[in-house]
């Protein structure tokens, strides 16, 4: 077989492969952002019931797949069993009934703000975020360890390209020691 007849057949596959993973985030929809205090978890149903500040109760269903970040390792969605009353920010794909948790970061007894604005400035060694609001207000986050960035169409784990200067996002926040601790950026 000739190197050429190899090379084409390699792009072939990375082509179909690249199409499979595209076809999958697109049939997921967008990603979304519920945070509140977990009202009920349904092992059995695989479902988390979550009552937003303003009153709401949000049902989502968890799977397999669901990763919680802040208990411990590996932690998934029916290991919040028990864990009612506590403080999460639940990161949600899919609409209505099929709505269901790809993440979520469990902080506690931690209440959840937000505040939104432009990203100033990122410091990658200390893990910093600077934000300008919409008031001039400059805010600094730290950035928590299990932080993740929630682009409106994917959810990942914070890294160098989590946050650039001149991005408007939502960050979601708990207060620790004198502290902002930044646990998503939501890119708007």
């Amino acid at each position: 077989m000739s190197l050429s007849l190899i090379k084409l057949r390699f792009q072939a596959l990375v082509l179909v492969a690249v199409c499979c993973v595209a076809a999958f985030y697109g049939s997921q929809g967008s990603t979304n952002v519920i945070t509140g205090t977990i009202e009920k978890v349904d092992s059995g149903a695989k479902m988390i019931a979550v009552k937003t500040v303003d009153g709401a109760v949000e049902t989502v269903k968890f799977t397999d797949k669901t990763t919680v970040h802040g208990l411990k390792d590996a932690a998934k969605g029916a290991d919040l069993a028990g864990k009612e009353g506590s403080h999460v920010i639940v990161h949600t794909v899919g609409e209505g009934a099929d709505k269901a948790a790809h993440s979520v970061e469990w902080v506690g007894d931690k209440t959840v703000h937000t505040t939104e604005g432009t990203v100033e400035g990122v410091g990658k060694a200390s893990k910093t975020v600077a934000v300008k609001t919409a008031d001039g207000t400059k805010e600094s986050f730290v950035v928590a360890d299990h932080a993740v960035v929630n682009t409106g169409k994917d959810v990942s784990r914070y890294s160098a390209r989590g946050a650039k200067k001149g991005e408007h996002v939502t960050v979601y926040y708990t207060e620790e020691a004198g502290k902002k601790v930044a646990h998503v950026f939501k890119h708007l």
